[in-house]
């Protein structure tokens, strides 16, 4: 017997998706613009990371509208998955572009150009502005999505990395070294790999249907195994569906071969509440040797 309960989360993610696509569009245009007036490597860094950030946006938006896209015969559980490929894809461009980054800011920094201070300064300031505000809109419900979070984040760093280039900008105009600039850019990238690989190894992980962080499989077998009448749990598997739902299946030995829906019912209840398992399919068995389980 299974005991199945689907448990889709909100989607109301769109509007500001497009937001924050909008504001990062905004942005990439002034820096790049900026960053080429003023010969500065680290605007120009700062605005190539707003410009992953757009596609990241882009792919986590599109993602978790197809996320929402009910199943069919052939795709019996949708398009959820669609949100862990694209944190996946996200991770990896960012790091594919921070690589990029990295080379042009060490070929600069052992030939320093001029970088003209004030232009760089007054751009970087505004993009800290607005990166501010964009991150403000995933603050909510970063806990639940990783794709979220990565959009938070990003926004986040991105704030903090344009804060970095007024810093290297008031230095240069203070002290005149123009190896700065290329130095901070540097800075960004460390950053943006450092922050970058929390999602990339858990993305992969979940790509591979490895168990979701925070959940212990042998804590949810031990649970199984408390359930009345079950003598023992096999064939327990956990995974991640979509960034934001946890599907169980597992094969639990009853011996009475009494079908309990009531125990069903709390058994899946219990699962949603104590390990965030949204999605759970149970198979009862008899077990002994007359009733042996097929792999």
């Amino acid at each position: 017997m299974s005991a199945h309960h689907h448990d889709h989360a909100p989607q109301g993610l769109t509007r500001r998706y497009a937001l924050g696509i909008g504001l990062n569009i905004a942005i990439v245009a002034g820096e790049a613009i900026a960053a080429f007036a003023g010969n500065s490597m680290a605007l120009l860094a700062d605005a190539g990371h707003n410009l992953t950030d757009i596609l990241s946006l882009m792919l986590a938006g599109g993602a978790a509208w197809l996320a929402s896209r009910p199943g069919n015969a052939k795709r019996t559980y949708g398009y959820r998955r669609a949100t862990i490929l694209a944190s996946l894809a996200n991770a990896l461009i960012l790091v594919v572009v921070s690589i990029a980054l990295a080379w042009e800011g060490l070929t600069r920094l052992f030939q320093p150009e001029r970088v003209h201070e004030p232009i760089v300064i007054a751009v970087a300031a505004v993009a800290v502005v607005a990166n501010s505000a964009t991150a403000l809109l995933f603050l909510r419900g970063q806990k639940s999505d990783i794709n979220v979070r990565a959009a938070f984040l990003h926004m986040a760093a991105d704030a903090a990395l344009s804060l970095g280039v007024i810093v290297a900008g008031v230095g240069i105009l203070l002290t005149g070294w123009q190896w700065l600039d290329p130095a901070m850019s540097l800075v960004i990238v460390l950053v943006i790999l450092w922050g970058t690989w929390g999602v990339l190894r858990e993305s992969f992980n979940l790509s591979l249907d490895a168990v979701p962080p925070g959940i212990d499989p042998a804590e949810v077998r031990e649970y199984l195994l408390g359930l009345p009448g079950v003598t023992d749990a096999h064939h327990l598997h956990v995974w991640a569906m979509s960034t934001t739902e946890v599907a169980l299946t597992a094969h639990l030995v009853k011996p009475d071969g009494v079908l309990d829906d009531a125990l069903l019912a709390r058994t899946e209840r219990e699962l949603r509440e104590r390990f965030g398992i949204n999605h759970v399919a149970l198979q009862l068995e008899h077990g002994g040797p007359e009733n042996p389980c097929g792999a």
